[in-house]
C-alpha cells in the first residue's frame, strides 16, 4: 500500500476555491445554515440506509481510508516473477515452484499456483480463479456503489430543502421584504446537495471505482499467467502474452530495464 493524498489536496483545494468565491461575491456567514444541511447529509444518508445493508455501510470508513492509502500494483514486478517461476518449472519440473509459493505476497497468485503445483486441471483451475475475481469486483463495487448512491440521493434532498422553504415562505407573505432573504435561505440546501456530490461523493465513487478497475487487471494477468504455466507454454511467450497488459509507458519502461540489465551482463 501507498499514501495517496492527491484525492485530499483535491477534495482541500475545491472548497477553498469556492469559499474564496463565495468570500468575495457575499458574506459567507449567509451560506451557513445547519438546518439545510441536515437535511441534506443526514437526510441523504437515511436513504442509504434504506438502500444498503448496515453491514455494508458499516464499511464506509474503512473505505475513506482506502481512498488515501492506495495499492500498490507493480505488474511489471509481476510478469517478471510469473515468467521467473515459468521458467524455473520449465527446467526443474513443475514441483520445484512449490517452494516459491512462500515467498508471494498475492493471495490469487498463490492460490493459482497451489492449484497448478497439485496437478488440479486447467478448466477446474480456471472456473475457480474466475469465480475469485467475480467475488473481488463485487466486493470492491461496494464501496462504489454506495457513494454513487449518495451522490445521487445529496442533490435530491437539497431540493427537498428547497421546496420546504420555498412551500414555508409563499405560505407566509405579509411582509414582501422577506422574499429576498427567504428565497436565498431556501436555496442554501440546493446548494449544499450540489456541493457535496460533486466534490465529495461522486469524485470519491469514482476513485473507488477507477482503483477496483486496476486491481482487476492486475488480477486477470494473474489467472492468465498461472492458466499459461500450467499449459507448459513457453516462458518468453508467456512474457510478451502478459506484457500486453502494460500501457505503452511501462513496457517502454520494462524494455529499457532489460536492456539495461543485457549491458551489464555483457560487462562482467
Amino acid at each position: 500500500m501507498k499514501r495517496n493524498i492527491l484525492p485530499l489536496i483535491g477534495m482541500v483545494a475545491g472548497i477553498l476555491l469556492i469559499f474564496a468565491s463565495i468570500s468575495v461575491n457575499s458574506n459567507i456567514m449567509s451560506f451557513v445554515d445547519a438546518p439545510s444541511l441536515i437535511i441534506t447529509l443526514v437526510g441523504s444518508f437515511c436513504a442509504l440506509l434504506i438502500s444498503f445493508p448496515f453491514n455494508t455501510l458499516k464499511k464506509v470508513p474503512a473505505l475513506l481510508k482506502k481512498l488515501m492509502f492506495t495499492p500498490e500494483d507493480d505488474l511489471k514486478g509481476l510478469i517478471d516473477r510469473i515468467t521467473e517461476l515459468a521458467r524455473k518449472s520449465r527446467t526443474e519440473g513443475i514441483l520445484s515452484i512449490e517452494s516459491e509459493i512462500e515467498e508471494l505476497n498475492n493471495p490469487l497468485l498463490i492460490h493459482g499456483l497451489e492449484m497448478v503445483v497439485d496437478g488440479t486441471d486447467i478448466d477446474t483451475i480456471e472456473n475457480i480463479l474466475n469465480i475469485e475475481l467475480d467475488q473481488m469486483e463485487d466486493r470492491h463495487s461496494i464501496g462504489h456503489e454506495v457513494f454513487l448512491k449518495w451522490g445521487e440521493y445529496a442533490p435530491a434532498f437539497g431540493m427537498i430543502g428547497t421546496l420546504i422553504g420555498l412551500i414555508a415562505m409563499l405560505g407566509d407573505l405579509q411582509d414582501p421584504s422577506l422574499i429576498g432573504s427567504g428565497m436565498a435561505t431556501a436555496l442554501i440546501t440546493t446548494f449544499y446537495g450540489s456541493f457535496l456530490a460533486n466534490l465529495i461523493f461522486l469524485p470519491i465513487a469514482k476513485n473507488l471505482e477507477v482503483q477496483t478497475a486496476n486491481e482487476l487487471k492486475a488480477n486477470e494477468m494473474i489467472v492468465e499467467g498461472v492458466l499459461a504455466l500450467q499449459r507448459g507454454d513457453n516462458p518468453r511467450v508467456i512474457e510478451q502474452k502478459l506484457s500486453s497488459y502494460l500501457s505503452q509507458k511501462e513496457k517502454q519502461g520494462k524494455d529499457e530495464k532489460e536492456d539495461l540489465e543485457v549491458a551489464e551482463e555483457l560487462t562482467r
